[in-house]
């Protein structure tokens, strides 16, 4: 046979468990134990095992076991009504497949640690939903390798079209927010914005920008204040804002949660909303609709968001392709009572 008709690695048959370990130097148990995603193996010796699998690929002496039925969750940080939004989502569809959910938090980290993953190797379900948070290359690596189906929910970074994603409208919500505002007659309108970091944030304050450049008004430096979508936020700002010489007659919080800490600091203040001062918030989080008043918000439907990553998981996980690897979602205006014309 000459070198024109050597077979090329895509043709070559996949490598058992003992020729791996012949190639690695290493024990059929070293090389067992990476394949089951099981802890106990050094850093390189794993990575040259990876790499091994992803060149030459690995063939199963027995059957390969099924996943487990089950769509992993993970979250930056399981706080306020966000998560729970999410997990209805996905809970729908898991129950209409007959698959259970598991959600793990990062403890406000948007990076999972080596140990998350090293769980989920060992657990290894359906297919992974990373909410507000991304993995690193090499995460994606070892799941694909393991052929485990990754799909981000809102995610921080722009996700390219290689990893499917599910997101919504955020700068059309910013413009309709702001263009809102506008309409009443309000011109001194403050936006507190989502960490810099995020997609989400930077889609909302450009929204904001365009509405305010196609008014004509103006964009103050002293109106933008940066947050990270914590209430903290809208009390903390709103303070520093109603001190300024001419301060904003309307605030536009970016989640609604830092709407809560605007209605806060307004009290604190003596303000009435929105006699005094408009709110707007983002998201329109069940609760909203019963603030004193009803907060005026963006509507972002979290949990149908969800439920499309977890269609496209099961729809992955049964090797089947995606019509598109990427799932925007329309943001609306909801107009409640905390908002209204300036005071003349």
């Amino acid at each position: 046979m000459t070198v024109a008709d050597e077979p090329s690695a895509s043709e070559r048959e996949p490598l058992t468990l003992a020729q791996l370990a012949a190639l690695a130097g290493v024990s059929k148990a070293t090389v067992s134990k990476v394949v089951n995603g099981r802890a106990a193996v050094a850093p390189g010796t794993r990575a040259l095992i990876e790499d091994l699998i992803r060149e030459h690929g690995f063939r199963r002496q027995r059957r390969r076991s099924s996943p487990a039925a089950v769509l992993e969750l993970v979250f930056h940080e399981l706080a306020g009504d966000y998560p729970t939004e999410i997990v209805r989502g996905v809970g729908r569809v898991a129950r209409e497949h007959h698959m259970a959910v598991a959600v793990s938090e990062l403890e406000g980290s948007h990076v999972p640690g080596g140990d998350w993953l090293e769980d989920v190797l060992v657990r290894r379900p359906t297919g992974v939903i990373a909410v507000f948070s991304d993995l690193t290359e090499t995460q994606r690596e070892r799941l694909a390798t393991r052929k485990i189906p990754l799909v981000l929910l809102d995610p921080t970074g722009d996700p390219g079209h290689r990893i499917p994603s599910v997101g919504a409208g955020n700068w059309n919500g910013g413009l309709s927010a702001t263009r809102h505002l506008l309409e009443l007659g309000h011109r001194r309108i403050a936006i507190i914005t989502g960490p810099p970091h995020a997609l989400s944030s930077r889609a909302r304050l450009d929204g904001y920008r365009a509405a305010l450049d196609t008014a004509g008004v103006p964009v103050d430096p002293d109106l933008i204040c940066p947050g990270d979508y914590q209430i903290e936020d809208g009390l903390t700002y709103t303070h520093r804002l109603l001190r300024l010489p001419d301060p904003p007659t309307a605030i536009f919080a970016s989640n609604d949660g830092q709407a809560i800490g605007v209605y806060h600091a307004a009290h604190q203040l003596g303000l009435r909303i929105p006699e005094d001062l408009s709110v707007i918030g983002f998201d329109d989080m069940p609760p909203m609709r019963w603030a004193i008043p009803p907060l005026t918000t963006i509507h972002q439907p979290l949990s149908e968001m969800a439920a499309a990553a977890a269609m496209m998981l099961v729809t992955l996980a049964r090797g089947e392709p995606l019509p598109h690897n990427r799932q925007e979602f329309a943001t609306t205006l909801v107009v409640r009572a905390s908002t209204a014309p300036p005071k003349r």
